[in-house]
């Protein structure tokens, strides 16, 4: 018979809009606990987000039941396509077209220091230099067709 240990889940869920609906009562009820617990906790700490931006939360539940959960910032290239003011990547960029007309849109720097300050605030980049991290939203900008310029 194995131990019994910690199960973690990992969602995508709208700011605020936590429901004990699909995706998350069905996952949290699986695995016992009342969903509507941890709707409440959730809409309440992403309640200074704009309605339906797209948080990523792991939830760790635990043997008794209890569980807790941890918040990040949205995906990169979610804050890169809403700064660029478009819904999708570009499906040229990346097949060996890299000319200017493979570009969906340009971004500034400064919008670029402004996302990678976001992703700052998430466990797995606090302990980066700003400029890496700044160098890796670059990345992501230029496979999404996000032309970035100074």
């Amino acid at each position: 018979m194995s131990a019994l240990r910690d199960v973690p889940i990992k969602l995508v869920i709208g700011a605020g809009k936590a429901a004990p609906t699909p995706p998350v009562g069905p996952a949290l009820g699986s695995k016992g606990v009342k969903a509507i617990d941890f709707c409440r906790e959730f809409n309440a700490r992403t309640a200074h987000y704009k309605a339906d931006v797209p948080i990523p939360v792991r939830i760790t539940v635990h043997p008794d039941r209890t569980f807790n959960f941890d918040i990040k910032a949205p995906s990169t290239s979610w804050l890169l396509l809403q700064a660029s003011g478009k819904t999708k990547g570009s499906d040229s960029v990346g097949k060996g077209r890299f000319e200017k007309q493979g570009y969906l849109s340009e971004l500034s720097l400064k919008h670029i220091y402004e996302i990678a300050k976001i992703k700052q605030t998430d466990a797995a980049h606090a302990d980066m230099p700003l400029k890496d991290i700044c160098k890796g939203v670059i990345g992501t900008a230029r496979a999404l067709g996000i032309n970035v310029v100074p």
